[in-house]
């Protein structure tokens, strides 16, 4: 690996510096330099939406993101979502519709359906489904995080 340098950036809302070599992708530098395990590795490849975090609001896969490009960037993990007290609107729309299963997808899915509740807060079924596309579950059969998604927006969890 290659000389490592400083990375500044905001992570879950608070200032973060790690050392870091250039060619480290942020899904390594989240679980193994900084310690924050909820996003998970699944295919290193894009396609399973396992490892996706928020980078400036925006659902990211961070198995595909070079960590230097989130230099001076909002970075928002699972462990960034929950509020100070209990869990956001869309993990208890989760718990309780049973959207989680086994719960290796689960983060990936909340990270995509934060974002989207935030940029359209009253997503029609076909803009979840077309949102959460990005991400696998090989558990669930989607119909239960559909409806977690719903629940969420409108305000019932």
């Amino acid at each position: 690996m290659g000389e490592a340098g400083a990375l500044s950036f905001r992570l879950n809302g608070r200032p973060a510096l790690a050392r870091c070599p250039d060619e480290r992708i942020l899904l390594d530098l989240l679980r193994e330099e900084l310690r924050l395990t909820g996003t998970k590795r699944g295919c290193d490849l894009g396609t399973c939406g396992c490892c996706t975090v928020l980078v400036d609001g925006r659902p990211t896969l961070s198995c595909l993101t070079l960590a230097r490009l989130v230099e001076g960037r909002e970075v928002t993990t699972i462990e960034g979502v929950s509020p100070a007290q209990g869990l956001s609107p869309v993990q208890r729309a989760f718990v309780e519709l049973g959207a989680t299963q086994c719960g290796f997808c689960t983060p990936g899915f909340i990270m995509t359906a934060t974002a989207l509740l935030k940029e359209h807060p009253r997503p029609s079924r076909e803009e979840i489904e077309r949102a959460i596309s990005g991400n696998l579950c090989r558990c669930t059969g989607y119909l239960s995080i559909v409806r977690a998604i719903e629940t969420a927006a409108r305000g019932e969890a």
